[in-house]
């Protein structure tokens, strides 16, 4: 880094914990925000012992643009950092920040390959164009209802060939998003009724009639590839895959684990280290296509035969960096930081080291711990926590945004946030060591509180622990 910078940091959290972590680490200053329901939070009590006067701000919004700006000009911040969610994969953001008239340095992706890859469709255009795997099916919109069925038909012979029992399709809105517009087709015969149904509402829904035809793989494993690379994006490196199948109802991730597969302890139907070996290889390819500039996560499912199929590669650091960067190796040396590694990078530096460098060792996990009932459907619990303790051990990395808490000063879970409360990351040397480990934290782990209907606080450790032995089988 040639110059000083100040780093303004627009999110909360634990991300925002471990950013001014990053930053402090890097010796880079800081400016840290909060709104009035992170009043005490732990980012802000960190931000207080950290930095100085100019390193922490009240501001009414994370979502309003037009505030943080204001703040980054007033704390002369040089550079902005987005976390996760918020404006993190916002390339019109991203765009504004770096062509204002006092630009700042968009810590991630130019807002050019945000916008590349944002794009699902044109994500899967430019995998296929390079002879990689996606979903099978349309890769445009279709407004045509004869092409839609001949891609159907095709599908359903394609799934037939695979020798799945009840082939179907999913018939998708092209503009929709958050599972709007999407139906699934068993017979081949009710596909135009279903094609024409999806098609009248998109148009109602988006003002666009464009339709997606997509094979519907079920029973999969959901693996992802940490990519870094810096400014020049020309030498792209990855720091391995991690498996993010065991999920809540709602699909959203609870256990991540690296590597994706463990073919040393599991016998899987496939040859598991080629999967992961392809499709690092394949994420690369991409990475350097699109001239990649910073971290990214490509995400993959594979099916239980071992078939791998991109499905989409999210622009930012993801909440599961750490359970990555637990196993990997730089040039020998543990400790990897891959926020430390994005920001240095984000800011000018050269990488320094080739995929060659890096080496992997042993296995992690990461917890998600989460105040909610998971009887109920992960129905998200409010309250005030009253004791949040853990055993400290060589073994484990605990990232949390709580702050220090007694049964005289609890801590209340804002209710206009998810109850994330903390990730534990734990490392062991093989798959049965890290998951007694994980085990033993988990148990260890005790969190209490209480709320006005005198409801004790519901917590996801027993489904994390239920869910422990299950890990990295299919």
């Amino acid at each position: 880094m040639e110059k000083e910078h100040k780093v303004l940091i627009a999110n909360r959290g634990e991300i925002a914990v471990r950013i001014i972590q990053a930053c402090h680490k890097l010796g880079l200053s800081f400016v840290a925000v909060y709104t009035a329901e992170d009043a005490h939070s732990g980012h802000v009590a960190l931000a207080k012992e950290l930095g100085d006067s100019k390193s922490l701000y009240r501001i009414s919004s994370y979502h309003d643009a037009n505030e943080l700006l204001s703040i980054a000009d007033a704390a002369n911040a040089t550079a902005i950092h987005p976390g996760y969610g918020f404006f993190a994969e916002d390339f019109r953001f991203a765009r504004r920040v770096t062509e204002r008239d006092r630009p700042l340095i968009f810590i991630g992706p130019s807002w050019r390959v945000i916008r590349e890859l944002g794009d699902k469709i044109n994500t899967k255009r430019l995998a296929r164009s390079l002879d990689i795997p996606t979903v099978p099916g349309s890769d445009k919109p279709i407004y045509d209802e004869a092409e839609a069925e001949k891609v159907a038909r095709s599908l359903f012979e394609f799934q037939v060939h695979q020798g799945v029992e009840k082939p179907l399709v999913l018939v998708k809105a092209s503009a929709g998003g958050g599972g709007m517009g999407i139906e699934e087709v068993y017979d081949i015969d009710l596909f135009r009724s279903v094609y024409r149904r999806i098609r009248n509402y998109a148009m109602r829904q988006f003002k666009d009639d464009g339709v997606l035809i997509e094979q519907r793989i079920k029973n999969f494993n959901h693996l992802e590839v940490q990519v870094l690379c810096d400014r020049a994006g020309k030498n792209p490196v990855h720091f391995g895959t991690r498996n993010c199948s065991i999920q809540s109802t709602g699909l959203q991730k609870r256990v991540e684990i690296a590597p994706g597969f463990d073919p040393s302890s599991i016998t899987y139907p496939f040859d598991a280290q080629k999967v992961m070996d392809d499709i690092t290889e394949y994420s690369i390819t991409l990475a350097r296509k699109v001239n990649y500039d910073s971290v990214g996560t490509w995400e993959w499912i594979v099916t239980k035969d071992g078939h791998p199929f991109l499905m989409e590669v999210n622009t930012r650091i993801q909440v599961e960096n750490g359970v990555s960067a637990a196993i990997s190796r730089i040039k020998g040396k543990a400790d990897v930081d891959l926020i430390a590694e994005q920001i240095r990078c984000g800011l000018g530096d050269p990488l320094g080291y080739t995929q060659s460098d890096i080496t992997f060792d042993g296995i992690g996990i990461e917890y998600r711990i989460i105040a909610e009932d998971t009887e109920q459907n992960f129905t998200p619990w409010v309250g005030n926590i009253d004791n949040f303790s853990w055993n400290h051990t060589p073994w484990l990395n605990m990232h949390t945004h709580l702050p220090q808490i007694t049964k005289e000063n609890p801590y209340t879970i804002p209710t206009e946030f998810d109850p994330n409360l903390a990730l534990g990351i734990i490392w062991g040397t093989d798959l049965e060591n890290v998951k007694e480990r994980g085990k033993e934290f988990l148990n260890a782990l005790s969190i209490t509180g209480y709320n006005g209907q005198s409801s004790t606080l519901k917590s996801n450790i027993p489904f994390l622990l239920k869910n422990t032995d299950r890990i990295l089988r299919f």
